[in-house]
């Protein structure tokens, strides 16, 4: 999705198109009071007003923003206080700490968070669930798939959803630290709003 003129009011909100569930984002983003764009290059992330980090590979995913020149503008970004919203492998790229990373992994940082990546186990222990995340109303369907959960947050950070049965019961798995926003599940999925609106909210009115 080409950057188009941009809206008075509207916030221009990217989602990072380099690898993983953009097109769900792109969709999801399309259906609320924004402008959504498939970020690849420094220049279109320099005209978004937020982000967002979808679900995919984020070892592939850190790789592909280096050779795309936009790690650094990413990271520089976040330090500047750009809202992101990161699910699954985005909430790994959004956390300072990773526990079971792959050998040289990088991440962005900016979340004050350890994440074990990989927590609910590989592809064919995925699992749909609903949880109760803080700032939405009722429960959210929520799909895991090779997900991370969240081990420790820093003393800034708002635990906003636990796992609340089975296995995984009370691990963390939505957060919030200032305009960060992070899932392990995916909330792009299933056609439900709710997520995505909560961090619309968190998104300054373009002037």
């Amino acid at each position: 999705m080409p950057a188009g003129p941009l809206s008075p009011s509207r916030p221009r909100i990217g989602v990072l198109a380099l690898q993983g569930d953009v097109r769900e984002h792109l969709a999801t983003l399309a259906r609320l009071d924004c402008d959504p764009l498939a970020v690849r290059r420094p220049a279109e992330l320099a005209t978004c007003d937020a982000l967002v980090l979808p679900g995919g590979e984020s070892t592939t995913m850190a790789k592909l923003a280096r050779t795309f020149g936009l790690l650094e503008p990413l990271r520089a970004a976040i330090a500047d206080g750009l809202p992101v919203l990161g699910t699954c492998a985005g909430m790994i790229l959004l956390a300072d700490r990773v526990l079971d990373a792959a050998p040289g992994q990088e991440t962005l940082g900016g979340l004050d968070v350890t994440v074990r990546r990989n927590a609910f186990g590989r592809q064919v222990d995925s699992c749909e669930d609903v949880v109760e995340v803080a700032g939405v109303e009722g429960p959210v369907p929520a799909v895991f798939i090779r997900a991370p959960w969240v081990e420790e947050v820093g003393p800034d950070v708002e635990v906003l959803a636990r796992v609340g049965h089975g296995p995984a019961a009370g691990r963390v798995v939505a957060v919030r630290q200032g305009p960060l926003l992070a899932t392990s599940f995916h909330p792009e999925m299933g056609g439900d709003d709710r997520v995505h609106r909560l961090f619309r909210d968190l998104v300054p009115a373009r002037s």
